[in-house]
């Protein structure tokens, strides 16, 4: 039986709970964690491997360089510097993200790795993108979570508002991921009844669609201004991608894809619906949107592009 490895790039807050919810749900077999601090790589393997011992199944983890990816089937990139999200500006946060990336990943490329690389890393849609052309791997085998962990927020608000179960409701946080991102409430069903149709008979659908797309925007900056930092929701969205790549599930998450000509965009990378299984990002599903929800998908796209632009004075 085929061993699975995953490779970790980074190990703050994020990265580590990515490692241990890779361990205890079992979902890799293997485990490889680069980090530039040797001690604090020391530690979290040290940690990991004890929390290994009492679990049901066998996990490995073990330190490593980037020499070390090449023979992975997932890497999860994580680096990032958590403090700059007190600015509340995604471009201070790129002004450490993008030099950091483009300092690696001509090692990452040089390993041999052929595999699915997810990235996390903020700002996601911009970083997704910059790995993508440093790794110069078939369209698809580089994706971001993007708007992913967006839509749990929406999945779970749904959840709390209507009563119904979230596994039951189909809904996506699309664009930028970032305050520019929306719901296409067009395209939100519960086990296939539409929304709209819903709000016709049943009051507890009628609700405040804008309160529950902007409490979904900035659940993130909730999460952080009281504990410092994001782990939980985006370690487990991450996980959840790398468990569908692993087993090669063609399930449909949202997540930040290159667009090459879906939704009328093109040259980027943004969140939408994705086909997901072993070659990573296989299709990109196209919601039928509105007219407006079109308009506001293109806004976003141009914000994205915006980002873009000041890649240049990084150059």
């Amino acid at each position: 039986m085929k061993t699975r490895k995953v490779g970790i790039v980074g190990l703050g807050h994020v990265g580590a709970h990515v490692a241990y919810s890779l361990v205890v749900q079992g979902i890799a077999d293997e485990l490889v964690l680069v980090d530039q601090k040797a001690e604090k790589l020391t530690s979290e393997v040290q940690d990991l491997r004890d929390s290994a011992a009492y679990l049901p199944h066998r996990v490995t983890v073990n330190a490593g360089d980037f020499s070390d990816l090449g023979d992975c089937d997932v890497i999860v990139n994580s680096v990032g510097k958590i403090e700059l999200l007190e600015t509340h500006d995604r471009l201070t946060e790129m002004d450490f993200t993008i030099p950091a990336v483009r300092s690696y990943v001509g090692k990452i490329k040089a390993s041999g790795f052929s595999g699915v690389l997810i990235n996390i890393t903020n700002p996601c849609d911009i970083v997704t993108r910059e790995l993508a052309l440093g790794l110069g791997l078939p369209r698809g085998r580089v994706f971001g979570t993007g708007t992913g962990l967006d839509t749990s927020r929406l999945l779970s608000a749904l959840n709390r508002q209507t009563g119904i179960d979230h596994k039951s409701i189909t809904a996506y946080m699309l664009g930028e991921h970032g305050a520019q991102q929306f719901a296409p409430w067009s395209a939100v069903s519960f086990r296939g009844m539409p929304l709209d149709e819903l709000a016709k008979t049943d009051p507890k659908f009628r609700f405040d669609r804008e309160a529950l797309q902007k409490e979904s925007i900035n659940g993130g900056w909730v999460t952080y201004v009281g504990k410092g930092c994001t782990e939980y929701g985006i370690c487990t969205t991450a996980a959840r991608m790398v468990h569908i790549v692993l087993h090669d599930e063609k399930a449909i998450l949202p997540a930040s894809m290159e667009l090459n000509g879906e939704y009328g965009e093109t040259g980027l990378f943004a969140g939408v619906p994705c086909v997901i299984g072993k070659d990573g990002v296989e299709q990109v599903v196209e919601l039928p949107l509105t007219a407006e929800e079109r308009e506001k998908f293109h806004q976003c796209c141009q914000g994205i592009r915006q980002n873009m632009e000041h890649l240049k004075e990084l150059s």
